[in-house]
């Protein structure tokens, strides 16, 4: 289809390709049935943080290491910039504390899925964030998009995902992405949940949103 990225452009070693068209097929009725066990099906980030670093290598399904890479190429943009705003040193007050604050989780998220994929991650890619990591209201505008991003792309795979652990990973990074969500609109004056319920985007979806940020270099 005309417009959407190519894939190749953010899934150097291929791991989200390989995958990519098994894993937005899946009703939000059968996230429901892999969860509704009740809330010990998903896991404390004590007890997954210690048991998911084998996964690559421990029989999980492809399309979970898919949807893994998929959400670790998300954070690597997102801790790219707000890491890269933290260094350049323009923003202080309340502003300056909320970059340094989602840096360090966005680099915590990529330490972790990295961490969890071992030999399976694929690679980070170069960034050029074209002066929004140094202008207050570009960063403004620009934090808020990823950060809607990231929210609207966890939601679009927890009902595809196999594993109650990588679930339980999923589940532990989605709501702190909606935490950073909220916390930058209303920086921005923006109603920090505009709406009563949300829905999830596809990975086409949200890598033709990426692309079109020309972050990507």
């Amino acid at each position: 289809m005309s417009g959407l990225p190519r894939l190749e452009e953010l899934d150097v070693d291929g791991a989200v390709r390989e995958a990519a068209e098994k894993v937005d097929g899946d009703t939000r009725a059968s996230f429901l049935r892999k969860a509704g066990v009740g809330a010990g099906a998903i896991l404390g980030s004590g007890a997954f943080f210690g048991a998911l670093p084998s996964i690559a290598s421990a029989g999980v399904a492809k399309s979970d290491v898919a949807i893994l890479n998929y959400a670790l190429t998300l954070e690597y943009l997102e801790a790219a910039f707000y890491s890269e705003a933290v260094s350049k040193g323009k923003f202080g007050g309340k502003v300056g504390t909320f970059a340094r604050i989602v840096a360090r989780h966005e680099n915590a998220h990529v330490a972790f899925l990295k961490g969890a994929l071992g030999s399976a991650a694929v690679k980070k890619p170069s960034f050029d964030f074209k002066g929004t990591t140094t202008d207050m209201a570009k960063f403004q505008a620009t934090a808020q998009v990823l950060e809607d991003t990231g929210v609207a792309a966890y939601l679009g795979q927890v009902g595809n995902i196999k594993s109650k652990k990588i679930l339980g990973a999923a589940g532990s990074i989605l709501p702190v992405e909606a935490r950073h969500a909220g916390w930058i609109r209303d920086l921005n004056d923006k109603p920090g949940a505009p709406s009563a319920f949300q829905g999830g985007k596809t990975m086409a979806q949200i890598l033709a949103a990426v692309k079109a940020t020309g972050f990507i270099v």
